[in-house]
């Protein structure tokens, strides 16, 4: 490998300035260059649906570093410089202001969009989508008692700005197609579960009902109209129906990609000299047996540094199950694993699912795929190493909470 080009990484979020961090940490001295299209330093993107939004967290704790880390860590950061092409033969990669950068090794950390709601009234003014740091202020503006919003999609991101609005005070409104919020992600026996935490809070839930349009005056919202005919006043809309992998790029470039940029279990794609990490990557995990893609803040963080010291030649296995977290009203949880909609045979309650403090396992035969833990605390180490043995468990035992975690195995 040449010094002269060096590494770049393409995408300021987390997941590439924790690449850069890693890379040095791991000894490579060469150039390193980051490079954004947001004006930003990369940040963190929990905060912005949580404590950002409600005012619980300061402006300057979103950021992944300070923003004299970069230039200490001979890290050049170039923002508001969208990648255009990669040309795969030259090692080259074109930025839209029209410079290029060579590349020794290119990592790939774009992340993702949200989808765009193709109807009626999308383009108004007060509809918004939910993705950057600029999102998460303007959406800031109307947590007030005296806004009506509605918000189309019952999915993580919809329902923690529902609970940031009706904790500010505002009105609120969900609309969802399926029978429940969260149903394709935690199936009916837990989606329930946040169904009444909702209600509970005052927020009505539209559900098993579509978008027909967003309702307008002179160009600003004024509502919602349903698919069944019925109408939501409001003063805003949030659509949060979902992401898509940024994956044009690769694409393009004639990588394999196929729900976003297809990689191995090091990280690294259908090109040696290319890799990819975060939300846009869809590796393969070793323990999974499976291409895994993770939207989720811990994926982000981690699987930096496996991309790194593939990039430097080192053998390297990102293996860490697939983990994210939630934080609505006073129901805090985390969870832990990966299954496929549909693909347990049950959940398994241990604890009070009325009273939402329980840990919830999705389980094939007797085995625990994943597992979920509500307003009950340390326990995701005893949940990570339960899913890694894929051992059997007695289905009677991992529903009692008497008995302990770490003694589940062996069935």
């Amino acid at each position: 490998m040449s010094n002269s080009d060096g590494f770049v990484i393409v995408g300021a979020g987390l997941a590439g300035a924790k690449a850069a961090e890693a890379l040095r940490e791991q000894g490579f001295q060469g150039r390193l260059t980051l490079v954004g299209n947001e004006r930003h330093r990369p940040y963190e993107r929990p905060p912005l649906s949580k404590g950002y939004l409600t005012g619980g967290a300061e402006r300057d704790s979103v950021f992944v570093h300070g923003e004299s880390f970069y230039a200490e860590h001979s890290i050049e950061l170039r923002l508001h410089s969208a990648a255009t092409r990669i040309d795969r033969a030259a090692h080259r990669l074109a930025l839209a202001d029209g410079t290029e950068l060579g590349y020794d090794k290119l990592l790939l950390t774009t992340g993702s969009e949200p989808r765009r709601l193709p109807i009626a009234g999308s383009d108004a003014a007060q509809v918004h989508y939910l993705r950057t740091l600029d999102d998460s202020e303007a959406l800031k503006v109307l947590m007030t008692p005296d806004i009506k919003l509605a918000i189309i999609g019952a999915g993580w991101i919809g329902l923690e700005v529902a609970a940031a609005a009706r904790q500010a005070g505002a009105e609120v409104t969900v609309v969802e197609s399926a029978e429940l919020p969260l149903l394709r992600v935690l199936g009916p026996e837990v989606a329930r579960a946040f169904a009444d935490l909702h209600r509970g809070h005052g927020v009505e839930l539209r559900l098993k009902t579509l978008t027909n349009r967003i309702i307008t005056s002179g160009g600003v919202v004024t509502g919602v109209e349903l698919h069944d005919g019925t109408s939501v006043a409001a003063d805003a809309v949030l659509v949060a129906v979902g992401v898509e992998p940024r994956a044009r790029l690769a694409e393009e470039a004639g990588l394999k990609t196929g729900n976003g940029v297809v990689t191995d279990e090091s990280l690294a794609t259908s090109d040696p000299d290319v890799f990819a990490a975060g939300d846009v990557a869809n590796a393969y995990h070793p323990l999974l047996a499976t291409h895994v893609r993770v939207e989720h803040w811990a994926n982000a963080l981690k699987q930096p540094a496996t991309a790194a010291a593939s990039m430097m030649g080192k053998p390297a296995s990102y293996r860490e199950l697939p983990y994210f977290f939630t934080d609505q009203y006073d129901l805090g949880m985390e969870y832990v694993g990966y299954v496929e909609p549909g693909g347990y045979d049950r959940v398994v309650i241990r604890g009070d699912l009325e009273a939402r403090e329980f840990i919830a396992f999705w389980t094939s035969g007797n085995r625990v795929l994943a597992a979920m833990n509500v307003n009950i605390w340390d326990v995701v180490d005893d949940l990570k190493a339960l899913i890694n043995s894929r051992a059997g468990v007695d289905i009677g035992r991992l529903a009692d909470p008497r008995v302990p975690l770490g003694e589940l195995t062996g069935a």
